[in-house]
């Protein structure tokens, strides 16, 4: 079984900058991919998926046209599915840390990346991601799974979160 600590919260407290500093602070191999939004000027437009072997992929954009919709963005199921699967299948394999950010209601549209995240919870590696905070019927089946620690975030216990994880991490044995 694997070791499995999934961040939740409210939108924009701090998921994604948690655990890019966190995976930062470790030595060991990474793999996996976290969302970081698209913005132009200050308006956001979407959100593109980053592997930290470099690859990139737009997962939800306004201008994409889909009948997946979350809010006003068209879901890219292809560029999660070819992008954030790949990258999260090659960490498992090669031992690395699993990193998915996140488990939420744009990613859950796809079966494949469902199975994915069951498979990676399912093996014996260590795994960091977030996951959405709302109530979603994979994702409520996630948070109750005895194997998954489940971290709540905001601005005021982000900063204290990173040396507890990190912590938590090299115990589980990710240096």
């Amino acid at each position: 079984m694997s070791t499995t600590i999934l961040l939740t919260g409210h939108p924009g407290c701090g998921k994604t900058t948690l655990i890019k500093r966190v995976v930062e602070r470790l030595n060991c191999p990474v793999g996996g991919f976290y969302t970081q939004e698209i913005r132009e000027g200050s308006a956001r437009q979407g959100f593109e998926i980053v592997t930290f072997d470099g690859q990139t992929g737009i997962l939800a954009h306004v201008d994409i046209h889909s009948p997946r919709r979350v809010g006003r963005y068209g879901v890219n199921l292809a560029a999660l599915e070819s992008v954030g699967i790949t990258s999260v299948r090659h960490a498992m394999q090669g031992g690395a840390l699993v990193v998915i950010d996140e488990i939420g209601p744009m990613e859950l549209f796809s079966a494949p990346f469902r199975q994915m995240v069951l498979d990676a919870l399912d093996g014996d590696g260590v795994v960091l991601g977030s996951i959405v905070r709302r109530s979603k019927p994979f994702s409520d089946q996630i948070k109750a799974r005895p194997d998954v620690t489940l971290v709540e975030v905001h601005p005021g216990n982000r900063d204290a979160l990173v040396n507890e994880l990190v912590a938590r991490l090299r115990a589980a044995g990710c240096g």
